[in-house]
């Protein structure tokens, strides 16, 4: 089965935010949960058409077979001093862990950065203990940098993150 990737439009804001409240009951791994993100379909729309006519950020989706499977976003950071780097962000719904939607979302994201935004630096913040999304990371040549303790706090317990970065 293809995966498809494709930048998202503003008609495909009710199912990403229906994706979001799969993915967020899922795992822990995400900055929301079950409730998924706090937007409203008409906000989603106008977000994501802003990033369909932007060259510095970009936001794709995964389909297999036509169903949504993920999500990832970049974004360049404003300001002369620091327009040199961007952020990234990916979810795969568990249904989908595996099949290679995470390794085609970063490739498309790292295009992007590399050719549209014209990035230099790429980071990304991830759970300590996500692994599964380490080993993805680093396989693109992401390295740690640093660690952000307590980042997270869900159900009392604080959970650290990583800093991680890639030189294009």
């Amino acid at each position: 089965m293809a995966i498809d990737i494709t930048r998202a439009e503003p008609e495909d804001a009710a199912e990403i935010l229906a994706l979001s409240r799969i993915v967020g009951s899922e795992t822990d791994n995400l900055s929301y949960g079950a409730a998924g993100l706090p937007f409203t379909v008409d906000a989603e729309r106008r977000f994501l058409a802003d990033c369909a006519a932007s060259e510095k950020t970009v936001f794709l989706i995964a389909r297999r077979d036509g169903e949504l499977i993920g999500m990832a976003s970049f974004s360049a950071l404003s300001g002369a001093r620091m327009c040199h780097r961007g952020e990234i962000g990916i979810c795969i719904r568990r249904s989908a862990w595996g099949m290679g939607a995470g390794s085609l979302l970063m490739e498309a994201l790292l295009e992007f950065a590399k050719t549209s935004a014209g990035v230099e630096i790429v980071t990304l913040e991830v759970r300590s203990d996500n692994e599964r999304a380490i080993r993805l990371y680093q396989k693109f040549g992401f390295v740690k940098t640093g660690s952000l303790p307590g980042y997270f706090k869900i159900d009392g317990r604080l959970i650290d993150f990583d800093l991680m970065e890639k030189i294009l």
